[in-house]
């Protein structure tokens, strides 16, 4: 079954504006500068969007020497890329991994931004964060600051599907996908076992499991009921008790290569439990 690149994103900063991108490069982590980065409270634990929804109000932007933040009347905050602080442990969920502190500049716009003392991190290059094995098997896959797997995969015909049962309908970034197929029916991700691109293979190993994140407004931080009520109705996953939409993949084959929007996708089936 052929597909097509419909869209790429990355969040540079975990729970954070993404970034959408013509081009990607493709790393052993999923996109490159992708979850690259974390806002973490005092103790070294993630924030995210699930408590603090004024978190999709961040937009960042890359360049060659920095990571840029802004925010709605603030001034733009900049971060050195050439310029390495001190080393901490993090935690993102059950994972406890090492991360650079990146300064106390930025530490104090996010905390006037937030409301509440926080800092930003940025996850140690020499870290292995593996997947879980009961669904990436001995593959050896590993991520940086997203929530379990490097990417997030989605089909257009299935956000289609969706927004047909909605009264109002709601735009890809409410699932904050890093990658969108087009070409393709409408949960066929669900069976989707390989996607290949000339030499580089996406292997989708998980039903994403959805959470109120979805129900934030992604440009104006409002919360609301929807997608989950709607989903709940069609798409709830008792084995993994929630609701899902997207599936998650990890890197199989062909890293450090260019995925672009355009590109066609070789997608191979696999209907296995």
């Amino acid at each position: 079954m052929e597909a097509a690149v419909a869209g790429l994103t990355i969040y540079p900063v975990k729970s954070c504006h993404g970034i959408s991108m013509l081009e990607a490069r493709l790393g052993e982590r999923g996109l490159e500068r992708d979850r690259e980065w974390m806002v973490v409270d005092t103790v070294g634990h993630f924030l995210s969007q699930r408590e603090l929804p004024r978190l999709a109000l961040i937009t960042p932007a890359l360049s060659d020497s920095r990571l840029e933040l802004a925010a709605p009347g603030m001034t733009t905050c900049a971060v050195s890329l050439d310029v390495r602080g001190p080393t901490r442990s993090v935690s993102v969920w059950r994972d406890t991994v090492s991360a650079t502190d990146e300064g106390d500049q930025v530490a104090g716009w996010l905390s006037e931004w937030l409301g509440r003392a926080a800092r930003l991190v940025r996850f140690d290059p020499g870290t292995r964060r593996l997947c879980n094995p009961a669904y990436a098997g001995t593959s050896g896959a590993h991520t940086a600051f997203a929530d379990a797997y490097p990417l997030l995969v989605i089909s257009e015909a299935s956000l289609a599907d969706l927004n047909h049962r909605l009264a109002i309908p709601l735009p890809m970034n409410r699932f904050r996908p890093n990658l969108v197929l087009s070409g393709i029916e409408a949960y066929d991700e669900d069976h989707i076992g390989e996607i290949r691109f000339g030499r580089s293979a996406l292997k989708l190993v998980k039903p994403c499991t959805r959470c109120r994140t979805t129900t934030t407004d992604q440009a104006t931080a409002e919360v609301g009921i929807e997608p989950l009520r709607t989903l709940a109705l069609y798409r709830r996953n008792d084995a993994l008790d929630g609701v899902t939409f997207g599936m998650n993949a990890i890197v199989a084959a062909g890293t450090d290569e260019i995925i672009s929007v355009g590109d066609r996708a070789n997608c191979l089936l696999s209907f296995a439990d």
